[in-house]
């Protein structure tokens, strides 16, 4: 009979490990036993954290990209994420397809044509015309997908990598707040950080998931006719898992950088079609045009708290404040996992290569398949596009393009790969995290655990979207979305200490060359 005392002790961090799974499971009952009371108490928790903190999650998240941008430019950028004769592992091209893929993924094709024409004809201040509208709509979308939420992967990773590559502290959150805590790292609130990240982790991939899910039915049914519901969106979830769980045996290498590389250039493909074939000139005149839009409101756009208006309130909580608590509810799994793949990088190129070129690599998808979308209504009249819904958005897109029967549909397949290919690569490199996590730090964790926790991120998925077809009026992405916002808002305190404590270290380090202390 195998030892399960030796087992937890030598391949787990105990408390981390059994608290984190009988939490999961619990809220993995509750939502099998009572769906419709899981969906309606995650609205509630929604709307009480937006409507208390939501000033707390606007101010925190643009400190943490002011910090990014001062640390870039500041000495402290030449120190290595590493020993100083350490060069990075993978090349630049590889490891900008992992984070890239680990950080936005499914997302960017989700909401890559929806987001855009959905803010031209419902945001909530004065459009002043169609092209004041257009430029709002795509400045809404880069804002919520550009600096931002980069800036808060970036403090998270680039603490776990300086202390734990540079210092040999585990892998783990709560190693960032050593200068902070000292041996505290060791203890229960070492391990309550760490849970809380567990719980963001599991939570954010979950809504992602669901996300990717729900638009794969969308594509199937637009392709093949594929009857769309909630358990053809559990099937997809069981499918995908299981690819998934192929990566996870394969490992890092062999499997997340593989799928990463290769989903990169099928993404690109796909744009580039969509480039091509839609209104090229207009795409590159308005892709200038909103850049520097970005740029000129980014500052106002940061702080913007409608204050004085119920309705915009509303609309910050459906849109920034969730994000803002996805990005963050992600930071864990995309923090650990970039600082995992960018051992040997000097902090200055960690925060260009993590903050800028994702950024552009958005601002041109965005423009390009939600510039197409915005040209199509403005300029064209096409109705059905401008009421299309979030998961179909695409695929409507995709067949209003000139492309003939069979390039649209293969184009569409094209795109259901695409996301297919996210789902995994995200649930993977979430599953690798998530041990990590539970596992005290250990950078190459069993693969039998992994597959575990990779199954355990399905059925979360599957659950929300079932619970949030419960909710009275709702959508089935209402739980996924209220989730994220309810795990993120304790992990944003912890993100602010750990600029803090980073902070600290490199000061003492770079004035006076001193070992890492409290």
């Amino acid at each position: 009979m195998p030892d399960v005392k030796a087992y937890l002790r030598h391949h787990t961090n105990p408390p981390v490990f059994l608290l984190s799974l009988v939490i999961v499971l619990a809220l993995v009952g509750w939502g099998v036993t009572a769906p419709d009371h899981l969906g309606t108490v995650a609205k509630a928790a929604k709307d009480w954290i937006t409507t208390y903190f939501g000033w707390w999650l606007l101010a925190s998240v643009l400190g943490l990209l002011i910090f990014a941008l001062v640390l870039m430019f500041s000495p402290f950028g030449r120190i290595r994420l590493g020993k100083d004769d350490e060069r990075p592992y993978w090349s630049t091209w590889a490891w900008f397809s992992m984070l890239f893929t680990a950080g936005m993924g499914i997302g960017l094709v989700f909401f890559g044509v929806a987001e855009p024409i959905f803010h031209l004809k419902d945001l909530p201040l004065e459009a002043g015309g169609n092209e004041q509208a257009a430029l709002q709509a795509m400045h809404t979308t880069v804002f919520h997908w550009g600096l931002h939420p980069w800036a808060v992967y970036i403090v998270l990773g680039l603490s776990m990598g300086y202390f734990c590559f540079r210092f040999d502290l585990p892998l783990r959150p709560a190693s960032a707040l050593y200068p902070l805590i000292g041996e505290g790292l060791y203890g229960w609130l070492g391990n309550l950080i760490d849970i809380l990240a567990v719980f963001g982790t599991l939570f954010g991939l979950a809504t992602s998931l669901g996300l990717g899910a729900s638009q794969i039915n969308a594509g199937l049914a637009a392709v093949l006719g594929m009857p769309e519901g909630p358990t053809a969106k559990v099937f997809i979830i069981a499918v995908i898992t299981a690819v998934a769980g192929t990566s996870v045996f394969l490992g890092l290498d062999k499997g997340i950088r593989r799928l990463s590389v290769f989903n990169m250039y099928a993404a690109i493909v796909l744009a580039a079609v969509v480039f091509i074939a839609g209104p090229t000139l207009f795409i590159l005149d308005y892709m200038v045009q909103s850049t520097g839009y970005y740029l000129q409101h980014l500052p106002g756009t940061s702080l913007r708290s409608f204050a004085l208006s119920p309705d915009g309130k509303e609309w910050l909580g459906d849109w920034t404040l969730f994000y803002w608590s996805w990005w963050i509810s992600w930071s864990p799994f995309v923090g650990m996992f970039i600082a995992r793949v960018s051992r040997g990088r000097t902090i200055r190129e960690f925060i260009l290569g993590t903050l800028l070129a994702p950024v552009g690599a958005s601002i041109a998808w965005f423009c390009t398949l939600g510039g197409s979308g915005i040209h199509m209504i403005l300029m064209e009249g096409n109705q059905a596009l401008a009421s299309a819904g979030k998961t179909d958005a695409l695929f409507l897109l995709l067949g209003e393009l000139p492309l003939g029967l069979g390039l649209e549909i293969a184009m569409s397949l094209l795109a259901v790969v695409v996301v297919a290919v996210f789902f995994a690569t995200s649930s993977d490199s979430g599953s690798l995290v998530v041990d990590m996590l539970t596992n005290g730090g250990d950078p190459h964790p069993l693969w039998q655990q992994r597959m575990m926790w990779a199954v355990l991120q399905g059925v979360i998925a599957a659950i929300l979207l079932v619970a949030g077809a419960m909710i009275p009026d709702g959508d089935p992405l209402t739980a996924l979305q209220t989730a994220a916002v309810a795990s993120a808002l304790p992990f944003s305190f912890v993100l602010v200490l750990m600029a803090w404590g980073v902070t600290r270290q490199l000061r003492r380090e770079h004035i006076r060359d001193a070992p890492l202390a409290t």
